[in-house]
């Protein structure tokens, strides 16, 4: 039944969307919490935690390719990615649950291996599906859309798991170890059951053989041969650059900001309540306002437009109370002028990451056109592969800025000098102001716009009517 022509029906992008919930409870979790979790809880080094984080990701990183050519080349009646929803989501609950309760005293080893076994199975849950939104509509607004469930989704389950946390399993400290446990515990259940019922919401429209012919088997090497073409395309090159450079900077903040939040901002317990929704309000400004900007500007241009707009507004109360100018750490106007500055800075942060995992998608008929494969899945994995090294890349550098600033494991908020907070924020400053303009130059070479879309979707249509086999049919 797919590709759909014309409108996806809203029932099918909603379930697609449902699976990234998993993806967003992890990416809360570990961009958020668990740094501080190991660090300040467990009182772990922040440079072995970091450190170990960063290479499970980068481990992770390299599994992703792996799993979207195995997707790619899968064939069951279920179709080439319902069999990955439905076997990954159990082993991933029980795998995330014992992440935060680990046994003993912490150890660097049984993170790390916790870790990779996380993110691995988070990859067979998410890879296939961000891999059925080409499959599902070739469309190039269809596709945004799809998107934009997907980024809903994702961010739902990651700001009710941040809320939770704030409110429920650590109101009062951030540093309570039952309540960690308790954290992963019904992120466990929330991430099988959304994965579970998005394979079953979408079973029916995309079940049944792929169109693809059977295929002999290939050497190792040859399929490594394969994802290397794949990957080639200028596009794909482009697209990855940019997802890099845009999450390394989101990866920094998001694994700051507990620190930014109790150091330097010093929100009440209220605050940090309110917070995840105000969060997830800009998520949704940012699904209303990359319709309108990409009609405007293309997808590059919204890009290149949102992610210095986003880096301003997160760098900008910093950079006023560096001089001076900004209301007193904890009072109602320092965390109001807060509050609006998230509100503005995620909502264009957000539209430009959207418009990115968009363009994914175009860069499938791209490298199609060269290499005469779909390549769905592995297209996917190369950008959660960037992403995830962006992420870990992130949680490193922020472990080296919590070092450089001089903040020491297990500190208390009202023990921290006031030199410490200024060194912090200002490297912080400094390291997403760079990322946002590399983000920006990289992004302005991407060559597919709507009418090359079109245009190549014009090419590839006279083809398959003059040589089926030739029309994404080869092995």
């Amino acid at each position: 039944m797919i590709p759909v022509e014309g409108k996806v029906p809203t029932r099918l992008a909603l379930f697609n969307g449902l699976g990234s919930v998993a993806y967003g409870v992890k990416d809360n979790g570990f961009a958020t919490f668990l740094l501080l979790f190991y660090n300040q809880v467990l009182g772990m080094d922040a440079r072995l935690v970091s450190l170990a984080l960063l290479i499970a990701l980068v481990f992770d990183g390299l599994i992703d390719p792996v799993v979207g050519h195995f997707s790619d080349r899968t064939r069951t009646g279920w179709g080439r990615r319902l069999p990955f929803l439905y076997l990954a989501p159990i082993p991933l609950g029980l795998a995330w649950a014992f992440l935060w309760s680990p046994t003993g005293e912490p150890n660097f080893w049984v993170l790390l291996l916790s870790a990779i076994t996380v993110r691995a199975l988070v990859a067979m849950c998410e890879v296939p599906s961000a891999a059925l939104i080409p499959e599902i509509t070739r469309d190039y607004d269809e596709r945004t859309r799809l998107t934009r469930f997907r980024f809903l989704f994702a961010w739902g389950g990651g700001l009710l798991m941040l809320l939770l946390a704030y409110g429920v399993f650590l109101p009062e400290a951030m540093l309570a170890r039952e309540g960690y446990r308790n954290f992963g515990l019904f992120g466990a259940g929330l991430m099988a059951v959304c994965v579970l019922g998005s394979a079953v919401g979408q079973h029916r429209w995309v079940k049944g053989w792929p169109p693809e012919r059977a295929v002999g088997g290939k050497s190792a090497l040859a399929s490594l041969g394969d994802i290397r073409e794949s990957f080639s395309h200028p596009a794909c090159m482009i697209v990855m650059g940019g997802i890099a450079a845009a999450l390394t900077a989101q990866g920094i903040t998001f694994a700051l900001s507990n620190y930014l939040y109790l150091y330097i901002w010093k929100f009440t317990p209220t605050a940090l309540q309110v917070f995840p929704f105000l969060l997830f309000a800009s998520v949704i400004g940012a699904s209303l306002l990359v319709g309108r900007a990409q009609r405007r500007w293309g997808k590059a241009g919204t890009v290149i437009r949102m992610a210095p707009l986003g880096m301003v507004f997160w760098a900008g109360p910093l950079l006023l109370r560096w001089q001076g100018l900004w209301a007193e750490d904890g009072s109602t106007g320092a965390i109001a002028g807060m509050f609006a500055c998230t509100l503005l800075s995620n909502t264009f942060t957000v539209t430009g990451t959207m418009t990115l995992w968009s363009m994914v998608a175009d860069v499938v008929e791209a490298s199609e056109e060269q290499t005469g494969r779909r390549s769905e899945g592995t297209l996917s994995a190369g950008a959660f592969l960037a992403s995830k090294c962006a992420g870990g890349l992130g949680v490193f550098i922020t472990g080296l800025l919590l070092s450089f600033a001089g903040l020491e494991a297990n500190t208390p908020p009202d023990q921290v000098l006031p030199e410490v907070t200024y060194r912090l924020s200002l490297a912080y400053v400094a390291s997403i102001a760079v990322l946002a303009i590399v983000t920006a130059v990289i992004v302005r070479r991407f060559p597919i716009d709507r009418a090359a879309h079109a245009a190549r979707l014009a090419r590839l249509d006279q083809v398959a009517k003059v040589d089926p086999d030739a029309a994404g049919l080869h092995p």
